[in-house]
């Protein structure tokens, strides 16, 4: 059986990405670029306009570094959601573009599904929970029922927005959030609002009361340690309830906020003592690009076929949930507990027990060690 080969192309933000896999996940090739504005933000206009500079250039350079003629490409994928209208109108527009002039079919992707597949494929990890964090998203998603489902989200402003516009109004420039994980190595803790509702978490009243304390004179230092332990606290919490409510055994980390040491560092120590496994794919795959792309088309080529031209429209609100995903492998994996505990909770452990001469439940709940003492007691 011939290998089918994808080109994949990323352009939903700041990122131009191309990637080549084949139908078994080898990774042919790999080229991106990064778009560095030269103050405030990605204004959409600008990202569209670097797409369109660098696809052009880029395609070219990953098809010589996988050995490959055009006529060896089968179809194309691109990225038709979510993200920023004009850079996902251009990105649609090249993928039409290039499968109309080599004659071949075209699919389009779910970004957020992207990362979590190309993170599956890099570190063998079957059916996780996922913490999805980046400039543009944050969500908790996991499989059940046929598709990637999202237990937990922001509602407002995603983590990797919350902390480039902390740096962005503070000075410390864009991307914020290098800068503030540097910063943060020699702060305090100062109280700033922990904001989780359900499953859901909010960073936009967090972003409020860290630029008051700036404003109010507050050590950079220790605003930035703040606002990254109280972020990631929240996140890795949520994590953990979707771990619990699932019952599966695996964590994985992805997306471009992962480059975070220290929420690589909370989420190891959740996993750990929750006696999960913690996955998180090389940095290469962690951010945006085309080899997430090129492989999710593998997926649902296979599965689902290519689109019409005329049904390739972007989808700038593009839902995770929108997605049947029948290739996932749904097998459940039970967490390895210790005999002593009966079930693991997000916030405690399940024991059984003898109360007054009868069999008892004793619900136990546990300090975590991935949050600071100071976040840790006050929830």
């Amino acid at each position: 059986m011939n290998l089918l080969i994808s080109l994949g192309i990323e352009g939903t933000a700041e990122k131009t990405g191309i990637g080549i896999v084949d139908s078994d996940g080898n990774v042919l090739a790999m080229a991106g670029k990064q778009l560095y504005p030269e103050e405030g933000g990605i204004h959409p206009r600008e990202a569209a306009e670097h797409h369109a500079k660098w696809i052009p250039q880029l395609i070219p350079q990953a098809m010589e570094e996988a050995g490959l003629s055009y006529k060896d490409i089968d179809f194309i994928s691109f990225s038709q959601g979510p993200g920023l209208g004009p850079a996902l109108r251009t990105v649609a527009t090249s993928a039409r573009t290039l499968a109309l002039s080599l004659n071949v079919p075209i699919i389009g992707v779910n970004h957020c599904i992207g990362h979590v597949e190309i993170g599956k494929l890099d570190t063998g990890a079957r059916n996780p929970v996922t913490l999805y964090v980046s400039g543009g998203n944050s969500q908790v998603i996991a499989y059940e029922s046929g598709r990637y489902r999202i237990f937990g989200e922001t509602l407002d402003i995603a983590i990797g927005n919350c902390l480039d516009h902390f740096g962005r109004e503070t000075g410390l420039g864009h991307p914020g959030g290098p800068v503030v994980e540097k910063l943060a190595k020699e702060g305090s803790y100062i109280d700033l609002p922990y904001v989780v509702k359900g499953m859901d978490f909010s960073f936009s009243g967090l972003l409020s009361a860290a630029l008051r304390a700036h404003k109010n004179g507050e050590r950079i230092e220790d605003i930035c340690f703040s606002l990254q332990e109280t972020a990631f606290a929240m996140l890795v919490e949520v994590t953990e309830r979707a771990l619990a409510h699932t019952e599966k055994d695996e964590v994985l980390l992805c997306g471009g906020v992962s480059a975070n040491s220290r929420l690589r560092e909370m989420m190891q120590i959740m996993a750990e003592e929750h006696y999960a496994k913690f996955y998180m794919p090389e940095m290469k795959y962690s951010g945006d690009n085309g080899v997430m792309i090129a492989w999710l088309g593998q997926l649902m080529y296979k599965t689902f076929g290519p689109l019409k031209i005329e049904d390739t429209h972007i989808i700038q609100r593009f839902r995770t949930d929108e997605v049947d995903a029948p290739w996932v492998d749904n097998t459940k994996y039970k967490l390895n507990l210790p005999k002593e505990i009966r079930a693991k909770g997000a916030e405690s452990d399940i024991y059984e027990a003898t109360w007054l001469g009868r069999e008892a439940i004793v619900k136990n709940r546990v300090s975590k060690s991935y949050r600071i003492v100071e976040i840790d007691n006050k929830i």
